[in-house]
C-alpha cells in the first residue's frame, strides 16, 4: 500500500454529571498520554428524549475505536456532536486536543469525517470531488494531484473517474467519500458505516488503508454494525444504549467482564450481553 507515508448514569434534567470509566482514566492517567478524542459530559436532548445522556469518552491517539450500540442507541448522534454537524445540549467534544464547538474549523482541519449518509455534490466527478476536497483542506496543488489519482487507482474508481457522481452506486459514492476524507490525512478519522454498500474486494482494501493509517498515527472513531470486522480491526470498543455508555474496553476486557466464563464469546455475544438481548423463541405464527 502506498496511498499515505463504568456505565454513566441515566440524565436527569439538573442532574449532576455521573464519573464514568473513560473520565477516571483521564484524570488518573499520566497527563502525556495524548488524546484524540475526548467526549465530557456530552448530552443531546430532542425535546424531552434523551438521545445521549452524559456520555463520557477518551480515545488515544493511534487507536482503532469501534463504537457499537443497537439502532437508535445514540451512536451516529455522538458522532455528528463529535464532529461539529449537531450542538451538544451539554458538554464538550474535544478533537486532537482542539475543542470543537469553539475552535470549529481548526477543528475541523485536524479531522476527516465520512458520515452514515453520503450529502456529496452530485454535480461532480468522482475526481473533481476529491480534489475539491482536497483544495478544501488547503493540500498543495501537486499533492492534490498525486493523491487523488492514487486513491482512485487504489479504491478501483480509475475508470469510472470522470463520471458524475449522480451516476455512481451506493458503494461507489462512500469510495468517492472515504476517499475526499482521508486524502489530507487527517489526524483523527470518523467512519459511521463506511463498509455498507461495498463489495469484498473493496472491503478488504479498504481495510487495508485503515490500518495502515493507524500505523502511521491517525486514530481512528469507528461505527458500524457489521460485529465481525469491528473485532477484526478495532484496538477497543465502547458500547452505547439508549444513549448510556454501557460498556468499554478492548475485547479481552469486555469478554472478562460481560461472558463470565465464556473466554471465546465472540463481539456479538457480547454486546448482546450488554445490551441486554435474552435469547428466546422468535417464530412467526404464521409461518408455522
Amino acid at each position: 500500500m502506498t496511498t499515505f507515508p463504568e456505565p454513566n448514569a441515566p440524565y436527569q434534567y439538573g442532574s449532576v454529571a455521573p464519573y464514568s470509566s473513560s473520565q477516571s482514566r483521564l484524570e488518573s492517567s499520566e497527563s502525556n498520554i495524548p488524546y484524540a478524542v475526548v467526549a465530557h459530559d456530552l448530552v443531546r436532548t430532542f425535546g424531552q428524549k434523551v438521545a445521549v445522556n452524559h456520555l463520557n469518552l477518551a480515545v488515544r491517539q493511534g487507536e482503532f475505536f469501534g463504537f457499537l450500540g443497537p439502532n437508535g442507541a445514540g451512536k451516529s448522534t455522538t458522532i455528528k456532536m463529535l464532529v461539529g454537524l449537531l450542538r451538544p445540549t451539554a458538554g464538550s467534544a474535544l478533537v486532537a486536543g482542539v475543542d470543537v464547538w469553539k475552535e470549529p474549523l481548526r477543528a475541523r482541519a485536524l479531522m476527516g469525517v465520512l458520515p452514515e449518509y453520503l450529502n456529496l455534490y452530485e454535480r461532480l466527478s468522482g475526481r473533481e470531488f476529491i480534489t475539491f476536497a482536497g483544495h478544501m483542506y488547503g493540500v498543495p496543488d501537486v499533492d492534490v494531484r498525486r493523491r487523488t489519482e492514487e486513491l482512485l487507482q487504489v479504491l478501483d474508481l480509475a475508470n469510472d473517474a470522470d463520471k458524475l457522481i449522480v451516476d455512481y452506486s451506493v458503494g461507489m459514492r462512500k469510495k468517492v467519500a472515504l476517499a475526499a476524507a482521508i486524502l489530507h490525512r487527517p489526524q483523527v478519522l470518523f467512519l459511521d458505516e463506511p463498509f455498507e454498500g461495498i463489495d469484498p474486494v473493496s472491503s478488504r482494501v479498504i481495510r487495508d488503508i485503515l490500518r495502515e493509517l493507524t500505523q502511521r498515527g491517525t486514530t481512528i472513531f469507528f461505527s458500524s454494525h457489521i460485529m465481525e470486522v469491528v473485532e477484526r480491526l478495532c484496538t477497543r470498543v465502547g458500547i452505547i444504549n439508549q444513549g448510556v455508555l454501557v460498556a468499554e474496553g478492548t475485547l479481552q476486557e469486555l469478554r472478562e467482564r460481560a461472558s463470565g466464563d465464556d473466554k471465546d464469546a465472540t463481539l456479538e455475544d457480547i454486546f448482546l450481553n450488554v445490551v441486554g438481548v435474552q435469547n428466546g423463541s422468535h417464530n412467526l405464527s404464521w409461518l408455522e
